[in-house]
């Protein structure tokens, strides 16, 4: 069983429970969308002592709890998980992906950074059919599964690609591949 010595941020006890199975890790679950002082405190610490993973459920509130989390305890590493690979018929959450999902996400992390070298700007996004477009949620979500960065809206996926250091062609490669 492979040990992360981060401790990794979940949402409830069933994320905590899947990730056991497959891992040997120490998780913080923040119990739902609501952050209270107790929880936020507890990431700090732990992101002084150990390192923190944030891997919350690739949903809205999924997200709204990753950005609070990223605004309050700058530095945190982020896993995204596909939604396709973690859901039911009537669930998405990280506690429904399977082994090889969860290892792919949590081997694919990045930090949010203040003062990131712009790689991609708003026009390139525009231009590669990232914004404005027709399909441009579709382009985004194949992006976001292929670099392993979530889904998000066009601001928040060129905030991500910025923190990669994605250049403009690496995403034309990406968004050209058959995957």
């Amino acid at each position: 069983m492979k040990r992360i010595r981060q401790l990794i941020v979940v949402e409830g006890r069933h994320d905590t429970a899947a990730l056991k199975k497959y891992f040997d890790c120490d998780t913080i679950e923040t119990g739902g969308t609501s952050l209270g002082e107790k929880v936020i405190e507890e990431i700090r610490t732990a992101k002084e002592k150990r390192g923190v993973i944030i891997f919350t459920d690739p949903d809205s509130p999924g997200n709204r709890i990753r950005n609070e989390i990223n605004r309050l305890v700058p530095g945190c590493e982020n896993a995204f998980i596909d939604k396709a690979v973690a859901k039911t018929d009537k669930k998405v959450g990280v506690e429904h992906a399977q082994e090889k999902d969860l290892a792919e996400a949590l081997a694919n992390l990045i930090i949010y950074e203040d003062n990131v070298t712009e790689t991609i700007t708003s026009a390139d996004m525009s231009e590669l059919g990232l914004l404005g477009g027709e399909n441009s949620a579709e382009l985004r979500q194949k992006a976001g599964r292929i670099l392993h960065i979530g889904f998000g809206s066009a601001k928040t996926m060129k905030n991500r690609l910025n923190c990669l250091g994605i250049t403009k062609e690496e995403l034309r490669k990406v968004l050209e591949s058959d995957e």
